[in-house]
């Protein structure tokens, strides 16, 4: 008897946990569709030439992000236009890359992203010989370096010249950028060299102690900033570079765009506001143009920006990760979006299994009291004299139905009490049926 009554408390639990369980388990795996996978462990960087400032920031980003046991591999490239390129080919790894600002243009497919702009990259002219030239045209005819293919040196100091009228064959490009430069400048083989670089670099410090070397100074810098909106105009103070030497001995504008972090969208957010902690550590302090926290910026004239950096801009870091190492803080994210079905399905569902256990349980025995309600009306409604036999044979079915009820010992009592209301009707039923016979 026990085992049947185990057997049948097994079977209604099962018929009401498991279209729970199931709904859940869908649940569950809706969610999980829209839940990011865990970040990558290796995230590749397109930097620049070596040697330059892309692979120097580079490597700093390189062990900031190593703390938090993710692998940022570099990609050494010839400048900002080779990282777009990068970036734009789906068949490449790369995710994310130093791009100077005005080489790419946002509505270009496929859509990128930027994490914010980092520093300013300033534009420095130098040219041979003593006479003093300030507008970008008097350098007509001359012998200019201007970076080689695929840099963004190459592609400003296109803009410049194409600015100053001094497009098509009006001066002769030379296909040199950095340290090649510089060499050709000094030895005379090149007049002029357009160079994109900080003040801290080598080759400006280099050339600005060179003797016969001038560095000019941009007159007409708002018009250029105006006319290239990427562009902002910077002043080198006089003796910024060597105040023993006094050099420059004089104020000088220049112009200069930014370097941006530019991403693929594709890129994990995790690891988004990851490189912008790290930006914010490499580049938050001050410099020769900017002050403490002005970079990593917002402003960006050639991507748009992407939704984790408008969220770290407008609030910092994610709350989970300002207390918790990276690895644990990614954890839990995920973790907390996968529960939302548990709150927001399993617990409401489950509360009302009790319920809908109960309801099934005693509705085996409630059903009988329908066919009871209907028969004891017949009882009280029949004439004296007629034959009880068809409601007395109605009454031992539901007898034989009743007493074959099993149920949890926790319900017992509702079959009890079932059975004495069956007791009840047959005694109304004989003693109907016992007056009938005494009235005839």
């Amino acid at each position: 008897m026990m085992k049947r009554i185990r057997d049948y408390t097994v079977k209604e639990l099962a018929a009401v946990v498991l279209p729970v369980t199931l709904a859940v388990a869908v649940a569950f795996w809706i969610t999980f569709k829209f839940v990011e996978p865990a970040p990558p462990r290796v995230v590749v960087m397109s930097t620049g030439g070596e040697g330059g400032a892309y692979q120097a920031y580079g490597l700093r980003y390189q062990a900031i992000l190593a703390k938090d046991g993710v692998t940022l591999e570099l990609r050494p490239s010839s400048g900002a236009v080779e990282n777009v390129a990068r970036l734009r080919d789906p068949e490449s790894d790369v995710s994310v890359a130093f791009v100077q600002g005005g080489v790419a243009k946002a509505a270009d497919p496929p859509v990128l992203e930027t994490l914010g702009s980092v520093y300013y990259e300033p534009l420095w002219v130098f040219y041979r010989g003593r006479a003093e030239i300030d507008k970008v045209n008097e350098l007509e005819g001359k012998r200019i370096a201007v970076g080689p293919e695929g840099s963004g040196t190459r592609k400003l100091a296109l803009a410049i010249l194409d600015a100053s009228g001094l497009g098509g064959a009006k001066v002769g490009l030379v296909d040199l950028g950095g340290s090649g430069a510089a060499d050709a400048l000094i030895g005379g083989a090149v007049d002029a060299a357009f160079i994109v670089a900080g003040p801290e670099a080598e080759i400006v410090r280099r050339l600005i102690q060179e003797e016969g070397i001038q560095l000019m100074s941009f007159s007409r810098a708002s018009a250029y900033v105006a006319r290239l909106p990427y562009l902002h105009k910077l002043v080198l103070p006089r003796g910024s570079l060597d105040l023993v030497r006094d050099l420059p001995r004089e104020d000088v504008a220049l112009v200069a765009p930014t370097a941006d972090l530019v991403t693929k969208e594709s890129l994990h957010p995790a690891i988004a506001y990851l490189l912008l902690a790290a930006a914010r550590e490499v580049h938050g302090g001050p410099g020769p143009f900017h002050r403490a926290g002005e970079f990593p910026s917002p402003e960006s004239v050639d991507f748009p920006l992407s939704s984790q950096a408008e969220r770290f801009y407008r609030s910092g870091p994610p709350f989970l990760q300002r207390y918790l190492p990276f690895w644990a803080a990614t954890l839990v994210d995920r973790m907390i979006v996968l529960l939302v079905p548990l709150f927001a399905v399993a617990v409401p569902l489950f509360r009302i299994v009790p319920g809908l256990y109960a309801w099934r349980v005693r509705r085996k025995v409630y059903r009988w009291y329908g066919e009871l309600k209907f028969l004891e009306e017949e009882v009280r409604n029949r004439q004296h004299g007629d034959d009880p036999s068809d409601e007395l044979a109605r009454l031992a079915e539901i007898e034989a139905e009743v007493s074959d009820i099993r149920v949890p010992l926790g319900f017992a009592h509702e079959v009890y009490t079932l059975r004495m209301h069956v007791k009840l009707v047959r005694e109304m039923l004989e003693q109907g049926s016992a007056s009938g016979s005494t009235g005839g």
